[in-house]
């Protein structure tokens, strides 16, 4: 049975592509149908686009699906990144290093697609661009964009995968304030738990999460979660998603597939959980570096197995600036984490499932 059970074996669907079977777009017609019927994603919740300065648009692609995910900060934004996974996807990080002169960041993007997805951020730029925002050049403002991936290529027709339009109007929908989360943006077609093959895996999606400390000090994250791994709650240590029992009616994790031979085989570079951590204090690109490091903590205490080879592995770190004042950054890393591993559990509960995807709402509680 497995992802029988839910509609459609999605190695199937993969093949299809692989061999352009004339069934492949149908069947890709009927995933869309599927999707459609779903609900979009789960309810709204304060998060990242809480922190002032900061706004946050999805687009999404239905008839794929996939999409992308728009992190505006149109005043600037000191920035870093802290890179794990074996197998990224990403453009604009090496201008991140503190030793570098660009310190700031206009948008940061987060897209489905594989390396296709990366052309969203030419979208976001046109769309700053056309603001006046950007770094002063002299002759004209260049907008500051860094981007990271996931791959997604496997749900519904691989051909149709965010361009420049997604970013652009991911950038136009930016808004402060709650933020809609699963199924939308950069985790519209985001996957976990394949660790069993992609016939037991689950769906994942994008979270959100945030932490205001009296006194008004902000840490925040968003996340698109599509990891090989498993996903746990890091506060009960409850299996929330990840691989399903070969009839796909429970979650079994991958742990004793782990722990017995054949060794799991998972596609390189096919997965992937990416996001980014802010705070509203004010923090230099070095240690803003270390939260973003610390952050990865966090992605490591709710995705099980992390950072693997077949994961690209990216958080971005984002400081508005907003707070200045004393520092404590072992504090700030410390809440990062928690945000972090907090907002990758909201992306699959807030997830809606597709065919052979089925979401944490469509199985029965496991409390494993």
């Amino acid at each position: 049975m497995g992802s029988e059970l839910f509609g459609y074996d999605p190695g199937r669907i993969v093949a299809a592509h692989r061999h352009r079977r004339p069934w492949s777009r149908a069947l890709a017609a009927v995933l869309t149908s599927t999707l459609l019927a779903l609900p979009a994603a789960g309810a709204s919740a304060q998060g990242l686009a809480a922190l002032e300065g900061i706004a946050v648009g999805h687009h999404t692609l239905a008839d794929r699906p996939t999409g992308c995910t728009v992190v505006l900060t149109e005043a600037g934004a000191v920035a870093a990144v802290d890179v794990r996974g074996a197998a990224p996807g990403t453009r604009e990080t090496a201008l991140l290093d503190p030793v570098n002169t660009v310190q700031e960041v206009h948008a940061v993007v987060l897209a489905g697609g594989s390396a296709f997805g990366l052309a969203a951020a030419d979208g976001v730029m046109r769309y700053l661009s056309e603001r006046n925002v950007g770094f002063e050049t002299g002759a004209a403002r260049v907008p500051i964009v860094p981007a990271a991936i996931l791959y997604d290529l496997g749900i519904g027709d691989p051909a149709i995968r965010p361009t420049a339009d997604c970013g652009y109007r991911a950038a136009a929908a930016a808004r402060s304030g709650a933020l809609e989360e699963g199924s939308v943006g950069a985790g519209t077609g985001a996957t976990v738990g394949k660790l069993g093959g992609p016939g037991r895996a689950m769906k994942g999606g994008i979270g959100t999460a945030l932490l205001t400390l009296p006194g008004g000090v902000q840490v925040a994250a968003l996340m698109a979660v599509n990891a090989v791994g498993d996903v746990h709650d890091p506060e009960t240590g409850a299996l929330v998603a990840g691989v399903r029992t070969a009839d796909g009616r429970e979650i079994a994790g991958a742990r004793e597939i782990l722990r017995r031979p054949p060794p799991p085989v998972a596609r390189n570079g096919a997965n992937t959980t990416i996001g980014v951590v802010a705070t509203n204090v004010a923090l230099t690109q070095a240690q803003l570096g270390i939260v973003a490091r610390m952050a990865h903590d966090g992605l490591a205490r709710a995705v099980r197995p992390a950072h693997t080879p077949a994961d690209g592995d990216a958080i971005f770190a984002l400081s508005t600036g907003r707070r200045t004042g004393p520092i404590n950054l072992l504090q700030i890393g410390a809440l990062a984490a928690d945000v972090t591993a907090e907002a990758i559990v909201r992306a699959v509960r807030e997830a809606a499932g597709l065919p052979g995807y089925p979401a944490v709402r469509d199985l029965k509680e496991h409390t494993r």
